[in-house]
């Protein structure tokens, strides 16, 4: 494109000189003014083109070969995006494997004995999973250009970055209950006993968000709020069930991703209410990665990386918030179909300790089998 438009001015500027050739001195003095702006024009080009080159930016053009990206988001939304890539990125052959956190932690674990994973991209559910990978020597650093716009914490070595943002709320129905008569926190959710067999959350042994969640709530009251959820009868089931049990008057109140309720909103027309818990929303920022030549399935790093800054950039974080999760970037003006603005949901959190997560993960998920039933 650029030694198109290149060609194109330095033919107008010939143009124009030969247009003007045996004419008075003022064309003459205009002739080389235009002569004088096609090689400014040129040089400005070519100076384009370089800095392009020394900032590794790749025309999406030539991005070719296969990518397998691993991920945990709903499936419509990796169809939505995955036309989309197509579109970007023409001559490039990028599939997506769909699977919950601990399927896709099993199926990697399993991968990695064998020496080879299947994939060369992940787009997991929280970034303790990326610490463990990291650790494991599994990633390939790719430097963004872009993190002064990141809203959200990243490896500064750039093996991992937060691509999309993830918010565990509660949730009730308005035909069924008040909200004033339910809890609004967190800590009421598990302590209410109005609520007793009436509430329901996702499994954290199988989810990444939901075990994010239980880390978070671990650190601000305990292991009694655990045998608390356990004294309530709390459900462990699927998103999609407890939302069901919500709407029939089953369930008075849910723990559950703020996008499971906006998407059911918006496509079906659901009078079922996001509550942000007042004492605080825990925000989980789900990771992309990129796996290095030593364990990825097509030794197509450059491509990874293209895909990667696609993701992070302006254009990609809009399919994101399309598929009712916030974005990551700062510079980015919408929040999700129904959702409050990302600001004021950062204005007041529960934190997750991310390391904590990673490192004593199987001793919390132990601690809350002992509290919780969780059905096999």
């Amino acid at each position: 494109m650029k030694k198109k438009l290149l060609a194109a001015t330095l033919c107008a500027a010939m143009t124009a000189m030969t247009a003007c050739s045996g004419g008075s001195s003022g064309t003459s003095t205009t002739a080389a003014a235009t002569t004088a702006a096609a090689t400014q024009a040129a040089a400005a080009e070519t100076e384009a083109a370089a800095a392009e080159e020394a900032s590794g930016t790749i025309n999406p053009e030539d991005v070719t070969g296969k990518v397998m990206i691993y991920t945990s988001m709903y499936e419509d939304i990796i169809e939505a995006m995955d036309e989309k890539l197509e579109e970007v990125f023409p001559n490039a052959d990028i599939e997506f494997f769909y699977g919950g956190t601990g399927t896709l932690q099993s199926k990697v674990a399993a991968e990695l004995d064998a020496g080879k994973l299947g994939c060369d991209m992940l787009m997991v559910a929280e970034p303790a999973y990326s610490l463990e990978l990291k650790e494991a020597g599994v990633l390939f650093p790719h430097e963004f250009a872009e993190t002064d716009k990141l809203l959200f914490e990243y490896d500064e070595e750039g093996y991992w970055y937060p691509v999309r943002v993830c918010n565990m709320v509660l949730a009730y129905n308005p035909e069924k209950v008040s909200k004033d008569s339910i809890p609004n926190t967190l800590e009421g959710f598990a302590t209410d006993t109005s609520l007793k067999g009436k509430i329901s959350m996702s499994n954290p042994l199988t989810s990444g968000t939901a075990y994010a969640s239980i880390v978070a709530l671990l650190d601000a009251y305990g292991e009694d709020y655990f045998a608390s959820l356990g004294q309530q009868e709390v459900a462990i089931e699927s998103g999609s069930v407890a939302l069901t049990k919500l709407e029939t008057g089953e369930c008075s109140e849910i723990m559950i991703l703020e996008e499971s309720v906006l998407k059911k909103r918006e496509e079906e027309g659901s009078l079922l209410e996001v509550i942000y818990p007042t004492d605080g929303t825990i925000t989980i920022p789900s990771t992309i990665m990129i796996v290095n030549d030593d364990y990825n399935s097509n030794a197509n790093t450059a491509a990874c990386e293209a895909i990667e800054d696609w993701f992070l950039s302006s254009e990609g974080q809009k399919y994101i918030v399309s598929g009712w999760m916030h974005s990551v970037r700062s510079d980015y003006p919408d929040a999700p179909y129904d959702a409050i603005p990302t600001k004021e949901i950062l204005e007041n959190v529960m934190p997750v300790d991310w390391e904590k997560c990673f490192h004593e993960r199987e001793d919390i998920r132990t601690m809350f089998q002992e509290n919780v039933t969780v059905p096999q």
